[in-house]
């Protein structure tokens, strides 16, 4: 069994801020990549646990947040940019995991949120207000490959039940704010993911996938630094994988 896992950094427990934790120039940047490298062994060893022989870790936070020097070594790892959707899935596979991921932009509850930049407003395709989690969602179920467990602070597990109400979840940190949250204990944390794990691919047949019919409208709106008024960028056509790059 072949399972997928995309990873990010801002719905890591621990992770705090994006200024101290998220780039190579902040002082925790090394500690945030641990913590996140962490969280994703333990799914790592749920998928083992629940049957997986083949294991695919995509590194989905831009400046990067896996030290492959800590990852479990029955995974694979693809790193690097540039890298665009559909982020190495493919139809080879029987289930997808994201782990460490966050809120989509503007949610008042969610912790570090944001959606592709920070300076990203809203996206929406065909009207449907979407952050990275559901765009995830979206070019796994192109591939037919069911997102079957999503971690990540309160907000985003619940952003993935609203898609999947069927989906396992596990969330980590409870955010107060985009600037504070309530985190549990590393340990704890990656105890909630490895069992989330287990029951998601134990479920998968019986776990839907978020899907929008074509054809497709991609709207995003942005705020540029310095500039006064928002930008409006629209992305057209047929298949889901060309417009989520357009």
């Amino acid at each position: 069994m072949k399972v997928y896992i995309m990873t990010d950094m801002e719905g890591v427990a621990g992770v705090a801020n994006f200024d101290d934790f998220t780039g190579p120039e902040g002082r925790y940047y090394e500690t945030g990549r641990r913590l996140c490298t962490e969280e994703v062994n333990a799914a790592v060893r749920g998928c083992l646990e629940a049957g997986a022989d083949d294991i695919l870790v995509v590194d989905g936070h831009g400046s990067g947040a896996i030290n492959p020097e800590l990852l479990h070594p029955a995974a694979r790892l693809l790193m690097g940019r540039p890298l665009r959707y559909p982020f190495g899935c493919s139809a080879e596979f029987d289930c997808a995991l994201i782990i460490g991921q966050h809120a989509k932009a503007g949610t008042l509850d969610g912790h570090l949120w944001h959606t592709g930049s920070i300076n990203v407003a809203e996206l929406t395709i065909n009207d449907i207000s979407l952050g990275e989690l559901g765009c995830n969602m979206l070019f796994c179920a192109y591939y037919d490959v069911p997102v079957v467990m999503v971690s990540g602070d309160e907000a985003c597990c619940r952003e993935a039940r609203q898609l999947v109400p069927d989906i396992e979840t596990a969330a980590v940190k409870e955010g107060l704010n985009r600037g504070a949250a309530i985190h549990l204990h590393p340990e704890k944390a990656r105890e909630l993911i490895y069992s989330a794990v287990v029951r998601g691919i134990q479920r998968r047949h019986s776990i839907g996938k978020f899907w929008i019919e074509p054809p497709y409208v991609k709207r995003i709106e942005w705020m540029p630094e310095g500039d006064e008024q928002p930008r409006v960028h629209v992305a057209k056509g047929n298949d889901l994988i060309e417009v989520l790059n357009g």
